[in-house]
């Protein structure tokens, strides 16, 4: 064992956070900490790594094992070049090279019986510099710093001069050189582009320690994760497996809690029904077996009801009128940045109903091509061409779409001024936001609630045509869900830029993939584009010579395995089953209808036959009250044996 969490318990301003949390972490796992945003999964990694102290708990790490960690916004600072940052970390290494060559100098010249223990020195020093991988650590940090997404270009460039994401990049790149008993990531995937993603699931597979990520990225999580640690209302659940994995478990967990519930609730209900009708007969045992059974119900360790799944944000995108077939024409289309040329030549075009994504490296072109579309560039050359009758509703990363001194409330009002008040806030609400939240500005928000905000207005905005440009940035799992739902259900046109696989996979239809400023076009989702890349022989993405090609599924399709059939005998006698149960219930509430029909007609002949009794005709006449006291003996008889029978078929 790495590490020993237990019992975690941590409020601010006395709202807990974390409620007896505890998991351990042994040698080679691969954990990734699941939750929504906001459920305390860094401040857990704060406690973890003693920046923050715990309200309760311990946190253990076995001795002499060493953990590394990399924060969400953690970036590296100074005049080194990106190379040398990286190589500091080597700088044991370094020191041992510089000694072993100060005693091949000294060999030299040495005598005898010096070089004898010269020689003895240099063996300890070859041998450690081996285990160390000395020989091979400067390729090591070449393939860390490609890997990462830097070119050989860049290596010699100034930390100084690199943007936020650049610099977390270089500290990730220090951190997996430094190779610790437990890597902690938070948030890893962030400022990393597909091919450094994949890349560093490939590293993070096959490393020697062991590995706890937080992470959105369910795609990420699925390729690395055996086993996820899930934050829900502040407690913690351990599951075996990846994340779908994960997903699969906790939705029939979810089943089973919400029938546990509806099961006992019904039973309450049950129980309430049968203790009203007890008191109703009025007779001393019936009222003595309700006391029982209340006093019975009142013991019952009540379940709370499970809160739905994903009920908390409501997200509906519907087009106000529909477009034409055809949504979008581009043709020819080029664009440059000075002498930095993205593309040239690029064509394609987008029908009614289509659901496309744009994907490739970092810096290739994609949100340009999206800001071309929406007029916010202009391209060198080329034709866009919008349809008929389409009305485009944009999604910005970076939300210029919002106005950051405006208030949530006055940033829809202003664009929807018929909307009442009541619908503004309800609008708001259905994204989170409640009571005086809608009285913020934008500009106080965070990532995910400014990019809440652009849903909102994007919602409203009732476009044929959605252009967005990596919508679930700053998203956290649940409300991605949200978001691939409303996009599946979405009737009109969509175009879009993202990184996140898994959300791709669930909502393209047709992949763009822009590679050497080469638009290729592959008919299907994430998994059928990563079928056929792999197909491609490896030169292929060096060779392009028209600016767009197409990669369509195969006419023969795929066939689905089959299991076989139940044999007939096992579906006839489960069918057999069935019947006698259905008809042994119908049997049963059949008898408790006769059962409360024959109690009520003897109630009511032993109220007549008080009725009788006192009445001045009979009172008087000894014969008839003794054979109507003798008729209600009776009945009381039989109703003792029908109470005990009605409870006992009304369970």
């Amino acid at each position: 064992m790495i590490l020993s969490v237990s019992n975690i318990n941590k409020s601010f301003n006395e709202i807990p956070v974390l409620k007896n949390v505890s998991f351990h972490i042994e040698d080679y796992d691969k954990a990734a900490i699941v939750g929504i945003n906001g459920a305390g999964k860094t401040t857990l990694l704060r406690i973890i790594m003693g920046e923050l102290s715990a309200d309760q708990g311990i946190v253990t790490v076995s001795h002499d094992r060493t953990i590394g960690y990399l924060s969400q916004h953690e970036a590296v600072s100074g005049d080194n070049t990106i190379y040398n940052e990286l190589l500091s970390v080597k700088q044991d290494i370094i020191e041992l090279e510089h000694r072993i060559r100060s005693v091949e100098l000294q060999m030299k010249n040495a005598s005898e019986d010096t070089l004898r223990q010269l020689m003895n020195t240099y063996s300890v020093l070859t041998h450690n510099f081996e285990l160390s991988n000395g020989y091979a650590y400067q390729s090591e940090l070449v393939g860390v710093l490609k890997g990462l997404g830097f070119t050989e270009d860049e290596f010699t460039r100034s930390v100084s001069t690199l943007s936020g994401g650049q610099k977390t990049r270089v500290a990730l790149g220090k951190l997996l050189l430094l190779k610790p008993d437990l890597i902690i990531l938070d948030e890893p995937t962030n400022h990393l582009d597909m091919s450094s993603i994949t890349w560093l699931e490939t590293y993070l597979r096959s490393y020697k320690g062991a590995v706890i990520i937080v992470s959105h990225d369910r795609y990420f999580l699925d390729r690395i994760a055996n086993k996820i640690i899930e934050i829900d209302n502040s407690e913690s659940t351990v599951f075996a497996g990846n994340y779908t994995e994960y997903a699969a478990k906790k939705e029939i967990l979810r089943t089973a809690r919400y029938n546990a519930y509806m099961k006992q609730q019904q039973e309450i209900k049950h129980q309430e029904a049968v203790i009203e009708k007890l008191k109703s007969f009025n007779r001393e045992k019936s009222i003595k077996r309700a006391e029982s059974r209340e006093k019975m119900l009142d013991k019952i360790d009540r379940l709370e009801k499970p809160v739905e799944v994903r009920t908390d944000m409501h997200l509906k995108l519907e087009p106000k009128f529909s477009s034409g077939n055809d949504v979008l024409h581009v043709e020819n289309l080029s664009k440059s940045f000075g002498s930095l040329t993205l593309f040239e030549h690029l064509e394609f075009d987008l029908k009614k109903g289509e659901h496309v994504a744009i994907i490739g490296d970092n810096g290739t072109g994609k949100t340009t091509i999206l800001k071309l579309i929406n007029e916010l560039l202009t391209p060198d050359s080329g034709i866009i061409r919008l349809g008929t009758n389409v009305a485009i509703g944009y999604y910005d990363q970076e939300h210029h779409v919002l106005h950051m001194d405006k208030t949530l409330f006055e940033e829809i009002s202003d664009d929807y001024p018929t909307l009442t008040n009541t619908e503004i806030r309800n609008t708001l609400a259905a994204f989170l936001f409640t009571g005086e939240d809608v009285f913020k500005q934008v500009k106080a928000l965070s990532g995910g609630e400014r990019g809440r905000v652009s849903l909102a207005k994007l919602m409203l905005s009732e476009a044929n045509f959605l252009i967005l440009d990596e919508p679930t940035n700053h998203l956290d799992i649940m409300s991605k869900e949200i978001l691939e739902d409303a996009i599946n259900a979405y009737t009109g046109t969509v175009l879009y830029v993202s990184h996140d696989r898994y959300f791709i996979n669930k909502t393209a239809s047709r992949i763009l993939d822009l590679n050497h400023k080469v638009l290729t076009n592959y008919l299907g989702n994430y998994e059928y584009y990563l079928e056929k890349k792999e197909e491609q022989p490896a030169s292929n993405d060096s060779s392009h010579q028209n600016s767009s090609s197409t990669h369509a599924p195969s006419s023969q399709g795929r066939t689905a395995s089959a299991s076989p059939a139940p044999a007939a005998t096992d579906s006839k006698q489960d069918w057999i089953a069935r019947k006698e149960q259905q008809a042994a219930q119908r049997k049963k509430e059949n008898e408790l209808k006769k059962c409360e029909e024959r109690i009520e007609q003897l109630e009511t002949r032993n109220k007549e036959i008080d009725t009788l009794m006192a009445s001045p005709e009979i009172c008087t006449n000894v014969a008839k009250l003794q054979e109507l006291n003798k008729e209600k003996s009776a009945n009381d008889a039989e109703l003792a044996d029908l109470y005990e029978k009605w409870e006992l078929l009304s369970e």
